[in-house]
């Protein structure tokens, strides 16, 4: 059984929803504010799975093929009755038909419970204003896409993530060499010294982060790193009202294996960063063990915005905490061949002077 969980304003009834700006719960209605602590009772029902609004199947072979259910939930809005759909991992979301957020509080039960969350920061008026910041001085970006692209859809969403505590030792060895020069009258002389360089020592590491959602891109949310995890707060329900919320579906046996690369390519570049000095530096053999360590449940916040421009999907994605905004654009052909032979004239240019100037030197 499925408990959807709306908040309601005690003074005027209306629907209530966290406020990124204010750090509160706050009714659209009248106005009323509410500390968050105020509304912790809420999350007990995450300790019981009685309720009346159940999980309802469409499953009736004359509305259904065989497959077409597979994933899907339905659930029923308190406010209005209207049907809400979603997928089995879907955990909050607002009724299409009166605007009401809901929480689906079965999703967040037991050893779904989520042990931290990072509440949004910023608001949806602060991404649309950070995706003009990122469209403005790209010089190959067509000039028409910032005012001819539509906006099909911005979503506030926590996504799950895994938070890995562990320790990694390493021994990695380098080759590396060491390079001078000299000239006469008649020759220029260059010496190469090789040099065998090994690194030996631990890491630890904190809070290494994993999306735990199939649907998020794992470059993607990369991408949108660092969060400030000193500002992670014990997770509420009430901080997913006015948001959409997925719960898990990759497990945190299943994300061992990406925290390891990452453990494995930081403590990599950490130890690599030790060998100075030299004039080249190149890894033979590297062997970084991360030992057993702790691992947390938290959803992050994450702005997702989508836009067409002739007929082409692009996805953009916010730190709904930092701002840090990224996402791909569309290129300029005329003006990337215009800039591609600029470059080219321009690299030309310099080595015509240096040869010029060598034999003018020799000469």
């Amino acid at each position: 059984m499925a408990v959807l969980q709306e908040y309601k304003c005690p003074c005027c009834g209306g629907a209530i929803a966290f406020d990124s700006t204010l750090q509160k719960m706050k009714c659209p209605y009248c106005d009323t504010e509410f500390e968050m602590e105020a509304l912790a009772g809420y999350d007990q029902i995450l300790h019981s799975t009685e309720g009346s609004d159940n999980i309802q199947w469409h499953n009736d072979s004359y509305e259904w093929k065989d497959g077409e259910t597979e994933g899907m939930r339905i659930y029923l809005c308190k406010s209005c009755g209207g049907e809400i759909i979603g997928d089995e991992s879907m955990a909050a979301t607002s009724c299409p038909f009166c605007g009401n957020p809901v929480i689906i509080m079965g999703q967040y039960a037991g050893e779904l419970k989520p042990d931290y969350v990072i509440p949004f920061k910023l608001d949806k008026k602060a991404a649309k204003a950070a995706m003009l910041k990122h469209f403005s001085g790209k010089r190959l970006l067509p000039k028409v896409f910032k005012d001819q692209n539509h906006l099909d859809s911005i979503v506030g969403m926590y996504v799950p993530f895994w938070l890995f505590d562990t320790e990694a030792s390493a021994n990695i060895s380098y080759r590396a060499t060491r390079m001078r020069s000299w000239s006469d009258s008649r020759y220029v002389y260059t010496e190469t010294s090789y040099y065998s360089v090994s690194r030996q020592g631990t890491l630890d590491f904190e809070r290494v982060p994993v999306d735990g959602s199939k649907k998020m891109e794992d470059t993607l949310m990369e991408s949108l790193e660092p969060y400030d995890y000193s500002q992670l707060t014990d997770f509420q329900t009430a901080y997913l009202a006015g948001y959409v919320a997925d719960r898990y579906d990759v497990d945190s046996t299943q994300s061992v294996v990406r925290a390891n690369e990452r453990v494995k390519r930081s403590t990599e570049q950490a130890f690599a960063s030790t060998v100075e000095g030299y004039s080249t530096v190149t890894p033979e053999k590297s062997v970084v063990n991360a030992s057993e360590g702790k691992v947390k449940y938290a959803l992050l916040p994450v702005w997702i915005l989508n836009t067409t421009w002739n007929g082409q999907n692009y996805t953009f994605a916010m730190n709904g905490q930092t701002g840090r905004f990224v996402g791909d654009l569309p290129v300029d052909k005329k003006a990337y061949r215009r800039w591609l032979f600029g470059l080219m004239f321009g690299v030309a240019a310099g080595v015509f002077l240096l040869l010029w100037l060598f034999f003018k030197l020799t000469h």
